[in-house]
């Protein structure tokens, strides 16, 4: 049996990404899973910079119409929330019906970010829903990110790992993702 499994994440931008990419392509490989790598991808110059970022989209959705599964590394990335590349691309596999697994190599959940955030002002109304200086709602569900990324991975059976790397390896640590790998090598190949 042969599963191709989409590896989303950040580890496009790192200025190591090819062997980043490399290390979880091995991985994937050694789990039995196929991997889907976008990072493997190789676009031809465009006459305008945006014609070249529609190119590379409509690649990545081929390549995630052809993964019967999604990994994603939703580690907080250019901020307190996953990176909304791979938030797309979660989304994007969920709404194809397709399993989803991810992880993060953030200990924090989304809560304690989002306080942090605010300085550790975070203050309850009177229905004692918590909310920031500025009055916006702040979402405490003990989920690692928002409540779609998280929900939107375990209503599909799947699971969200929670690693907690060092700062300077939190887009290099393999340990949560070998972790959610091993699970959802389990699942995708039974039978």
């Amino acid at each position: 049996m042969s599963v191709r499994v989409y590896l989303a994440g950040p580890e496009v931008f790192l200025p190591n990404a090819r062997e980043v990419l490399d290390q979880k392509i091995a991985l994937t490989k050694a789990a039995g899973l196929i991997p889907v790598a976008p990072g493997d991808l190789v676009i031809p110059e465009f006459p305008t910079k945006k014609q070249k970022g529609l190119a590379i989209s409509a690649h990545d959705e081929s390549l995630m119409r052809s993964a019967d599964a999604i990994i994603a590394n939703l580690t907080p990335f250019r901020g307190m929330h996953a990176d909304t590349g791979t938030c797309f691309e979660l989304g994007f596999m969920c709404a194809l019906g397709k399993p989803a697994f991810a992880y993060t190599n953030e200990v924090r959940g989304h809560f304690e970010r989002t306080a942090e955030h605010y300085d550790g002002k975070i203050v309850r109304d009177a229905s004692g829903r918590p909310r920031g200086p500025d009055g916006f709602a702040v979402e405490d569900f003990d989920m690692i990110d928002n409540l779609m990324m998280h929900g939107g991975v375990e209503n599909r059976g799947g699971v969200v790992v929670v690693g907690n790397a060092a700062v300077d390896a939190l887009y290099t640590d393999m340990t949560a993702f070998t972790q959610v790998l091993e699970i959802a090598a389990k699942a995708l190949l039974k039978g």
